[in-house]
């Protein structure tokens, strides 16, 4: 059985004859931004691609809310550049290894020889369960792969 836990916030509507909707409406106090971004000056927004990351909740089309802020931990999932492409991996800082969250996909050693740089960490996923035209702009959101 799913279990969820609810956030206490209260809000009513009128739901029975032909009252207006605004007519119980109140305003909560609760800002996404605020909930979802911890250091907004060091955070990026990008959209995942590919089916790598699915075991940890990431999936294909996914917005991944990335914070350069924090400091990077063994096993995090991250933003890195690899050799010129940006992937969402788990790192494993102890071996040196970007780990993807599916079985079909191998682990990649991070060798002297590659570029490598942590661009974030994913502090946030965020599935969207209609498409959105927002996201449809390709411009407007940096796609980032989990090769």
């Amino acid at each position: 059985m799913t279990m969820m836990k609810v956030i206490p916030i209260s809000a009513s509507a009128g739901i029975t004859g032909f009252e207006s909707p605004a007519t119980d409406y109140k305003q909560l106090p609760l800002s996404l931004d605020e909930l979802l971004i911890q250091h907004p000056s060091a955070t990026f927004i990008g959209q995942a691609s590919g089916c790598s990351m699915q075991n940890v909740g990431i999936f294909d089309g996914d917005i991944l809310i990335v914070d350069r802020h924090v400091k990077v931990q063994d096993q995090d999932v991250i933003v890195a550049n690899y050799n010129g492409n940006f992937v969402c991996k788990i790192i494993d800082t102890k071996r040196r290894m970007l780990l993807s969250a599916n079985d079909e996909h191998q682990p990649v050693v991070i060798h002297e020889y590659d570029q490598f740089s942590v661009e974030g960490i994913v502090v946030r996923s965020i599935r969207c369960h209609r498409p959105s035209p927002l996201l449809m702009n390709s411009a407007a959101i940096e796609s980032v792969f989990n090769r």
